[in-house]
Order: structure tokens, then sequence, then C-alpha cells
């Protein structure tokens, strides 16, 4: 079965979220959630409710969400809400700790925590994202009943 699915994350680590995105595109599969820099920043300067309803519609359609955790993931009032929405709508969820993949610069970071408990969570490079995010997903999505 295709799914599409919302990857939630900190813009900071968006050179690390597209590696994962990447991985999962060259798949054949379909991902939303995904915005640069300039286009989130025209989206928050008509304010929260318009950021809620980008995020709304992104999540629209999608089964599972997949939490990108990084450096500053846990402070992000988006990702929070991207969570909860997500819990809210019925999908699956699941966390994926990116800090170990390196950015643009070579660099890796530190990781904040992770995602609610009830809901698993990988270390991208330990786990073998590249070629198991998919069951990851899978599994999250059975897990919600999707």
């Amino acid at each position: 079965m295709a799914r599409k699915v919302f990857f939630s994350f900190k813009y900071r680590d968006v050179s690390r979220a597209m590696v994962v995105r990447k991985s999962w595109v060259t798949q054949g599969k379909e991902t939303a959630g995904f915005i640069d820099a300039a286009g989130f920043e025209k989206v928050k300067r008509q304010g929260d409710k318009a950021i809620k309803n980008w995020i709304d519609n992104q999540l629209n359609g999608t089964s599972v969400t997949v939490v990108l955790v990084g450096e500053e993931t846990c402070s992000s009032r988006w990702v929070k809400y991207e969570i909860e929405k997500s819990i809210e709508i019925g999908n699956g969820l699941l966390g994926i700790d990116v800090s170990k993949i390196k950015d643009l610069h070579g660099n890796t970071s530190k990781r904040c925590g992770e995602i609610p408990k009830a809901y698993s969570f990988y270390l991208w490079n330990k786990h073998d994202g590249y070629n198991n995010m998919g069951d990851w997903i899978e599994q999250a999505a059975k897990d919600a009943g999707r």
C-alpha cells in the first residue's frame, strides 16, 4: 500500500531531513510537509492561524507522521502542534533521531529528546533508516489502525 507521509522537523535540521526525505522518495514514496525557508517565512508573516492552516492542509491525506528529532526539535512549538494534530486525526506516529546525520558542513549535533513514549523511536544511523524506514512507517500505520 502506498503511504503519504508527513515529515515533522525543526527547520534548522532541514539538511538532515532532506537525507531522510530523499531516501523515502527514491523508493517511490510520497511525502508532505516540506517547505523551503522563503515559503515558510511567507506563511509565518501571515500569523499563527496561517501556519496552523498550512500544517493542517499538509497533514490532510497522510496516514503517518514521522518526527525527525534533532537538537532543537523539542523546543519547537510547531513540531509540538504537528504531533498533537497527528494524534488527533489518528495518524500513525514515530520518531527518528536525525542528529547524527551530517549536515551540509559535515557536522552532527545532539538530540534534544524523543517523542511521546507511547510511540516508536529509532536512530537513523544505528538502525539503518535508509533500509528500514518503510517497515517502521508500516508498523506505525498498523499500530494506529490505518
